[in-house]
């Protein structure tokens, strides 16, 4: 299987990297050449950027003008005119296009608890390219369209929930297993309740392998983990791995908390979607614990450095100061 990633070196691109090559798979790397360096040697990469649209050296699409692959992996496709150029430059040389979505084009209404991929989408923007909280998820639905159009049963969509796993920069799943680990009176800014959806990446990235080893069609739900949880037990979970014991302080009001807090969700049934296409197609189930044992151990390899997300411990010991319990 020869295959195109464009975007392989960052976290889910990773995963699908290299779960890819233990398949056996010829892989081919597409990006700006300005992480991962030391990644897989002997891959070959393909050298453009797709921000700049600058037609001159190798700095947009100009390396995919040559070759041919049975599927290509979108990891790094975010407005329509990305996508749009990577399906010109690659001109139906690639048998699958694989674009890698989001839960963020579903509309934000109710919707029962294990809605399947066919829920009501948010309506497409294609007037910006300005990403944030309220365009992401409709340029995602753009893009999706128009990989369909262009590719019919020929293109996978996947849509992941939120992606957890050793080397994740995001910092969301990495600040409750670093808080657990710490142990004690843990401020939680939201309901203990809540159901929680994360998927390890190692299974995001073998789906998507098995997706083009069976050339299945359609979109498909990345999500877990193993065995539904709640944000509660998610962070006991953590600490249970850590050899820790933590005691949950629900704290309120809300804007004692800093704006989207890790894991922190208003609309619970985005937490509850269905995995059972995904499952049937191949999807592992790595338990949490598993998860979390992995994202300890290299954080702590990494030298803990300072998150971006959630609170500061002196801003959490604050919180908790004004909700004695």
């Amino acid at each position: 299987m020869r295959l195109l990633v464009l975007g392989g070196t960052v976290f889910v691109g990773r995963a699908i990297v290299e779960d890819a090559l233990r398949s056996g798979a010829e892989v081919t790397l597409f990006g700006r050449g300005r992480s991962g360096a030391g990644l897989f040697p002997g891959v070959a990469r393909l050298t453009g950027d797709r921000d700049t649209g600058d037609y001159t050296a190798l700095r947009d699409y100009t390396a995919l003008r040559d070759g041919s692959w049975d599927a290509v992996v979108d990891v790094s496709g975010y407005v329509p005119r990305h996508v749009g150029q990577a399906m010109d430059a690659l001109d139906g040389r690639a048998g699958r296009y694989v674009f890698i979505s989001s839960h963020a084009v579903y509309r934000q209404e109710r919707v029962p608890p294990g809605s399947a991929e066919d829920t009501p989408r948010r309506p497409p923007v294609r007037d910006t390219e300005e990403l944030n909280d309220e365009t992401y998820g409709p340029l995602k639905v753009a893009c999706e369209d128009d990989v369909m159009a262009r590719y019919g049963a020929r293109a996978t969509i996947v849509r992941p929930g939120k992606v957890a796993g050793p080397h994740d920069p995001s910092d969301v799943f990495t600040y409750w297993v670093r808080r657990a680990a710490r142990g004690g009176r843990v401020a939680v800014p939201g309901d203990p309740e809540q159901p929680v959806q994360v998927i390890d990446v190692r299974d995001l990235g073998r789906l998507v392998v098995q997706l083009i080893a069976d050339d299945r069609a359609g979109a498909f739900h990345a999500v877990g983990p193993a065995e539904p949880v709640t944000l509660g037990g998610l962070i006991e979970t953590c600490a249970r791995v850590a050899g820790t014991k933590v005691e949950l302080a629900a704290v309120t009001p809300a804007d004692e908390a800093p704006p989207f807090f890790p894991l922190i969700r208003t609309w619970w049934t985005s937490q509850r979607r269905s995995p059972a296409k995904a499952r049937a197609a191949g999807m592992p189930a790595t338990p949490l614990e598993v998860t979390a044992a992995d994202v300890l151990a290299w954080d702590r390899q990494r030298g803990a450095p300072p998150l971006a997300e959630g609170y500061s411990p002196e801003e959490e010991q604050a919180v908790l100061a004004r909700h004695p319990g």
